[in-house]
């Protein structure tokens, strides 16, 4: 149970990632690889300010507006200067790696010994349930820590989705969702292209660098190198969503990030719990994103081939 509970809790978690990936690469069209860098970013930037004494809120915060500045870094080099979009990605996130170095002063920063949203979420379940240390959900024997942690996440996830839903059904969130359906008529419209891109990247990745700074929280530590691939695990998770709720609705496409993110970590602890090496876990990342990609086209020429059938 315990191992479901992590796992369900990192996945949510990792929706906020999956949320600015499907912001970046469905609404905007726009394939961002900043996303490993910004990832990091967060991670790094909550930690050392943590560690530096400052309030776990007010961290992640700092962490999430350091997100939006590298996303909106790489809006400006494709923007302002003409740079490929895959290329101005992937400067921006090659710089970032050596930022995050900068930021922390070394490759690792540990956060065991520190207060953070995680600890504080396990001490206020502690507290409610007048400090007792474990509870029973379903007959399952379960720390009161770590029900704690995931409901304060879900809670937070719920809340991020809500405020997106609405942003996106704003005359700003409407412009920037027909930019990049069709940049051309939102340009004859007298809107600023560049400028929705801009905001958009920045939008996204700071969804992304929230995403890295919970996440560094909730494992105690923050590394220069766990943005690494995050970029196609957060596409896995908006294609496998996609496929979940099979329509193109705002609302259920953003729910369906999340669907897709949590399923996605769920494989991924059924495949370490059956055994799976560690180090080849990039490696089945990598399996589950091709099934995702090749799955939903076999599905509809299979649907084709039963109504040939069905009709001959």
């Amino acid at each position: 149970m315990t191992l479901l509970i992590g796992a369900l809790t990192i996945g949510l978690i990792l929706s906020l990632l999956a949320l600015g990936v499907y912001i970046s690469f469905r609404i905007f069209n726009f394939p961002d690889i900043t996303t490993d860098g910004s990832f990091a970013l967060g991670g790094a930037v909550a930690a050392t300010l943590i560690v530096a004494g400052w309030d776990p809120v007010l961290a992640t915060a700092a962490a999430i507006l350091a997100g939006m500045a590298a996303g909106a870094m790489t809006g400006i080099l494709h923007t302002k200067f003409d740079i490929h979009s895959l290329l101005a990605g992937i400067l921006v996130m090659t710089a970032l790696y050596s930022v995050n170095l900068h930021v922390m002063g070394k490759s690792n920063v540990p956060l065991l010994s520190e207060t953070t949203l995680a600890t504080g979420a396990a001490s206020a379940g502690k507290w409610i349930e007048g400090g007792e240390e474990s509870m029973h959900i379903a007959g399952w024997e379960v720390t009161v820590s770590d029900a704690s942690v995931l409901v304060c996440t879900s809670v937070m996830i719920a809340l991020s989705c809500v405020v997106l839903y609405l942003f996106f059904r704003t005359n700003l969130g409407t412009s920037m969702r027909a930019t990049g359906d069709n940049a051309q008529m939102i340009r004859a419209l007298g809107v600023n292209v560049s400028n929705m891109i801009v905001v958009g990247l920045a939008l996204a990745n700071g969804l992304v660098a929230l995403s890295g700074a919970l996440l560094a929280q909730y494992q105690g530590f923050a590394d220069v190198q766990m943005g690494i691939g995050m970029v196609v695990l957060g596409l896995a998770s908006v294609i496998i969503g996609e496929a979940l709720v099979g329509h193109t609705a705002l609302g259920l496409t953003i729910t369906g990030a999340v669907m897709g993110a949590v399923l996605f970590r769920l494989l991924v602890a059924i495949a370490l719990r059956w055994g799976l090496d560690p180090n080849d876990l990039k490696l089945v990342t990598a399996i589950f994103v091709f099934a995702a990609l090749i799955l939903p086209g076999l599905l509809k020429k299979a649907r084709r081939k039963t109504v040939g059938v069905a009709n001959a």
